[in-house]
């Protein structure tokens, strides 16, 4: 439990920067992809925060005191929730072959 209190330094950024990745997805880089795959992202990336969390809490045993678990918790849960949303903007971003609409 020690290692999820590490999560409410970090917190409020990684709520700011999951609205920020809402808000651009849904205005600029959607594309025709649903609403769903976009919070299914968010979802993903609030799950993998959690577990890099408690893993990096981990790694940390026994290296240079006990301070520096609760630095590589919460570095080991932003580097997590980053590459969530890295992978559903890079989704936005790669070019797929699309159909032509009909005329």
């Amino acid at each position: 439990m020690a290692q999820f209190i590490a999560l409410l330094l970090i917190g409020p950024w990684l709520a700011v920067l999951g609205w920020l990745y809402w808000l651009y997805v849904r205005r600029r880089a959607a594309n025709g992809v649903p609403a769903r795959f976009d919070a299914a992202v968010l979802g993903a990336a609030v799950v993998v925060t959690i577990a890099c969390t408690a893993l990096g809490y981990h790694a940390a045993l026994g290296h240079a005191g006990r301070i520096w678990k609760q630095v590589a918790a919460p570095l080991a849960a932003y580097a997590g929730f980053n590459l969530v949303l890295l992978a559903g903007l890079l989704w936005h971003w790669l070019p797929r072959h699309r159909s032509a609409p009909a005329q």
